[in-house]
């Protein structure tokens, strides 16, 4: 877009309509696939923060495992995709994608729950590339590549009937309020932070961001909120006694859940099914109500 004499690069602002590449028709096609995909989907449930660190990925695992102990059906898809977990979580590293029938068949662990993470085709430690043009302009496609591939996968999957699909959220509250935009109303979204001034900042940030956008906010979980001792059968301040709770998040708390040890331990070993905390267990009930009213409320 650069001539000769020009005085500056042209910004998309400067393009008048989209510049012929019928984009617009591209994003319209693949958001039909996408809707026929998920035509057996009930709810779409992602779970974000705008932090890094908090413990999504094992609140999203952990809410999986309750609703399939609860029999639903469910899946997971790991939107995180430099920094994938879910494959690890399940136990699915190394699984190849199979195509089949009615598009990619959905990879399930032995207890049916279905996961589609980038940590199943990469290995683990090794970054996702995004093919670009240039090397050193990967910054100015890597969201939009992102997005579409996440389009291609929602499209291209067989996901048939579920009651939930959950979606594990990369940080950053802007991204974030991308993904609400990317779903739409039929998403819902459930927040994760810790008792720490910082986090509940950072995420009332993606609170903020995602009053903008369609779907719906059910709630945040504080996460760590304490520790277990499995000594004394206690749960004690992990980030220090008295600290009082900044009234930052303006949304209803769903659970609080202190540090589990033997959890942490089940995460990096491959969380195995049928072993669910009851502090995990009442979450998924409430969400799994939450989920219920909103789509009544439809």
């Amino acid at each position: 877009m650069v001539r000769a004499g020009d005085s500056a690069m042209k910004t998309y602002h400067d393009i008048e309509g989209d510049g012929g590449s019928d984009i617009l028709g591209q994003v319209e096609a693949q958001q039909a696939s996408v809707v026929a995909s998920l035509g057996g989907v009930r709810h779409l449930l992602a779970v974000g923060s705008g932090k890094g660190g908090v413990g999504k990925s094992t609140v999203t695992m952990a809410l999986a495992q309750a609703f399939r102990a609860a029999g639903r059906s469910v899946a997971i898809l790991d939107a995180d995709f430099n920094g994938p977990c879910q494959a690890h979580l399940g136990g699915l590293e190394g699984v190849p994608w199979v195509p089949g029938p009615d598009g990619l068949a959905l990879p399930r662990r032995a207890d049916g729950i279905g996961i589609v993470s980038m940590g199943s085709v990469f290995p683990q430690g090794q970054a996702v590339d995004f093919d670009s043009v240039s090397r050193i302009d990967q910054f100015t496609w890597r969201a939009t590549k992102e997005f579409a591939i996440l389009g291609q996968l929602l499209a291209s999957v067989a996901w048939g009937k579920l009651d939930v699909l959950l979606f594990d959220l990369p940080p950053g509250a802007e991204r974030t309020l991308h993904f609400a935009e990317f779903l739409g109303n039929r998403a819902s979204f459930v927040l994760v932070t810790i008792p720490s001034d910082i986090s509940r900042a950072v995420v009332a940030r993606s609170v903020d961001a995602l009053q903008q956008a369609p779907g719906r906010v059910l709630g945040y979980v504080e996460n760590m909120a304490g520790y277990l001792c499995h000594g004394c059968g206690e749960v004690r301040p992990l980030f220090g006694e008295g600290r009082t709770r900044t009234e930052r998040l303006a949304l209803p708390c769903l659970a609080r859940l202190p540090f589990d040890p033997d959890l942490a331990q089940r995460c990096d070993a491959g969380w195995p099914s049928g072993d669910v905390p009851d502090s995990i267990v009442q979450l998924a009930e409430r969400v799994g109500d939450e989920l219920q009213a909103a789509s009544t409320d439809d």
